[in-house]
């Protein structure tokens, strides 16, 4: 049964009853008019959500949306995002904080889980329900390892006062207990420190006259994982490098060898965190195929190679210790589907694929290949990114959708036999760059390979790019290949400038997405996290 308008006036009767059952539980998209309903008992001079705020909060962090029932009954909620302290300087503005209530800006690496509402319902008001929230939340915050928690806690008991006293004399009152205010004695009482006071907090809150107090609970469990990336840092430096690889034709299996073994040694020396192949540079190896009858047929025979491939790669990034996103190879999988899918071998010896979703004409036509359908980021000990294989790139819902699951770093292999395709990469992944706050890093083939219908000659121009700003290179390009040249090259890049921009730059694309109007929702296969 769900609560729609008020509540029974047997509520609190059967909240004494031997067989009432008070449950804490997350709460889902089919409370919202119970939430709704409540806001509008509890806050009468406030807007509720809407429909899409309260979606975009049960969608963006479920975790931290909390209900209590009575037998059924929705009676009291919360609501709460991750932010990293370092991301804002003073956390005096409730919209910037919570994205307007979408909370589109949760960080799962941040410090600092911020409690954006909790509700009662006024008939069941004294019955410690907030305090129930309010130590749920804590319990989140020490199993999320969370440095503290903050709110900015209304004062809607100053409205009544406010011609005999200023709002500081009123907390004041409060805080020692000489008045009592709906919200601040509980929060008080729940163990928060006082920090601040916040004029023009919320504007339109009449009964707390726009005022609001910024309220500290610091977790004394918080450890910092020091296996781990720092959650907060001024500087996050990862070096990068990618292969402009030439092809040339292989006369044996250990020449394929010897060019990939060269090509992560000269990284290494460099000491590059990740290292990045183009889209099917084991092209190569059809030399070692044989007369085929059809491409179609010769697309086959290379799948054979996939294996040694993905064994010499992930060998290649345990012995060099670099992180090695191996282009991408055809692979014929276990139900007979030839598909063209991206090794990421981390350097403690993790493999793990991302298949290509969107297939060209001519590589559905000449080799058959199947798109596939699952979407992931990877985790790797720099940070967290996503790979996109050359043609996923030129679409941005791919891109959003990883930057909204923690993306810091995109990595597209790309092949084009032409300037024109070079060009629709290229202008894409730059697009991708400004659209989400990314670094954006490509890699991709360049010569001739005569003998290989559909992908017989090659143009590439790899490169890493920026977020347009003034914090990146005036072009927006942080380092670029020379066109159609073998080379490899290494570029260090500031992830944490490009996590800063979202919040600090002269545009907030990211923050500034009209999500009442449109979205992006992930249909497919994804594995399950945490975040």
């Amino acid at each position: 049964m769900r609560y729609v308008g008020a509540p029974r006036p047997s509520l609190l009767k059967r909240l004494m009853s031997d067989d009432a059952r008070l449950i804490l539980r997350p709460l889902t998209v089919a409370d919202f008019e119970a939430v709704v309903a409540m806001q509008l008992v509890c806050f009468p001079t406030g807007d509720p959500w809407t429909r899409s705020e309260f979606t975009s909060q049960i969608k963006t962090f479920p975790r931290g949306q909390i209900g209590i029932e009575l037998d059924g009954e929705l009676v009291a909620s919360s609501s709460s995002l991750i932010l990293d302290d370092d991301d804002y300087e003073d956390w005096h503005d409730w919209r910037t904080l919570t994205d307007d209530g979408r909370i589109t800006n949760h960080d799962p690496d941040g410090d600092t889980l911020y409690g954006i509402e909790m509700q009662v319902h006024p008939k069941m008001r004294g019955q410690r329900l907030s305090r129930r929230l309010y130590e749920a939340r804590k319990d989140l915050v020490r199993r999320l390892n969370l440095r503290r928690m903050a709110v900015g806690g209304r004062i809607p008991g100053y409205g009544v006062h406010k011609e005999t006293m200023t709002a500081a004399e009123y907390v004041d009152n409060v805080v020692n207990q000489a008045l009592k205010d709906p919200v601040l004695t509980s929060q008080i009482a729940n163990g928060f420190v006082l920090d601040a006071l916040i004029p023009g907090y919320l504007p339109d809150d009449e009964d707390s006259v726009g005022y609001a107090t910024s309220l500290i609970w610091p977790n004394l469990d918080y450890v910092p994982n020091r296996s781990k990336r720092r959650r907060r840092r001024a500087v996050q430096r990862v070096r990068l490098g990618f292969v402009q690889w030439q092809m040339n034709r292989v006369t044996s299996w250990e020449d394929f060898e010897q060019r990939v073994v060269f090509a992560v040694d000269v990284a290494a020396d460099r000491r590059a965190d990740i290292l990045l192949f183009p889209e099917l540079f084991t092209l190569v190896l059809l030399a070692l195929v044989g007369d085929v009858s059809s491409p179609a047929e010769g697309a086959r025979a290379l799948a054979q190679f996939s294996d040694r491939v993905f064994d010499l790669l992930r060998r290649e990034a345990m012995r060099c210790n670099v992180n090695i996103v191996g282009g991408s190879t055809l692979v014929m999988t276990d139900d007979g589907n030839l598909m063209n899918i991206a090794p990421i071998c981390h350097r403690d010896g993790r493999l793990e694929t991302q298949a290509k979703l969107h297939i060209t004409p001519d590589e559905s036509r000449w080799w058959g290949v199947q798109g596939g359908d699952s979407l992931q980021t990877f985790d790797m000990d720099v940070g967290r990114v996503g790979v996109l294989i050359c043609y996923d790139s030129e679409f941005p819902e791919l891109p959003r959708l990883l930057t909204e699951w923690g993306a810091r770093l995109l990595l597209v292999p790309y092949n084009t036999t032409d300037r024109y395709g070079h060009v629709r990469v290229r202008t894409c992944c730059r697009a991708r760059a400004i659209e989400n706050h990314l670094f954006v890093m490509t890699a991709g083939c360049v010569g001739n390979l005569s003998h290989v219908k559909n992908a017989d000659v090659h143009f590439a121009q790899s490169g890493i790019y920026t977020p347009s700003d003034v914090q990146f290179p005036m072009d927006g390009i942080a380092m670029e290949a020379p066109p159609n040249h073998e080379t490899i090259l290494i570029h260090e890049v500031d992830l944490e400038m490009g996590r800063r921009q979202r919040t600090e730059g002269t545009v907030h694309n990211w923050l500034d997405r009209r999500t009442d109007l449109t979205g992006v929702s992930w249909l497919g296969k994804r594995p399950t996290t945490d975040s």
